[in-house]
């Protein structure tokens, strides 16, 4: 998938680094193949209204997606889980990405390079937020060590 486009003014990415290519995991190209045959259903049914612009997440007329209807579809989602929808936004979802990749022990630079950072200040800073203590793993390598 390419990242080519951002809500901002022109329309482009806030970087040239912006700009890049990512690996999907499956299940992502699922989702995206159910919302193309949605947007597919959506134009049939919009007709003559459609306004096609080439977004991938458009309104049931093909016209950009207002903020405010994003986050209240959100949070409709959010409300259906043990979450609070008053605490969470679309924005949280880059904290919990980074922050499942780097418990999951993928390195604190590829994560940058996935979120798009120029650093990994940022991310580890900002973006991180540790599910496990980072000490647990010097007690894990000495059970490996030290095998009872």
């Amino acid at each position: 998938m390419a990242v080519w486009r951002s809500v901002r003014a022109g329309g482009d990415t806030k970087t040239p680094k912006s700009r890049r290519t990512i690996a999907l995991p499956q299940r992502c190209v699922n989702a995206l193949k159910m919302q193309r045959a949605q947007q597919d259903a959506d134009k049939e049914a919009a007709g003559e209204r459609w306004k096609e612009q080439g977004l991938v997440f458009a309104s049931t007329v093909g016209t950009p997606l207002d903020s405010h209807n994003v986050r209240r579809a959100f949070r409709a989602v959010i409300a259906n889980t043990d979450l609070d929808p008053e605490q969470w936004t679309p924005r949280e979802l880059r904290h919990s990405f980074v922050s499942l990749l780097s418990d999951q022990g993928i390195q604190l630079d590829e994560i940058s390079k996935l979120v798009g950072h120029s650093s990994t200040a940022v991310t580890e800073l900002v973006y991180r937020k540790q599910i496990r203590p980072v000490l647990q793993e010097g007690a894990m390598a000495m059970d490996r060590i030290f095998k009872t």
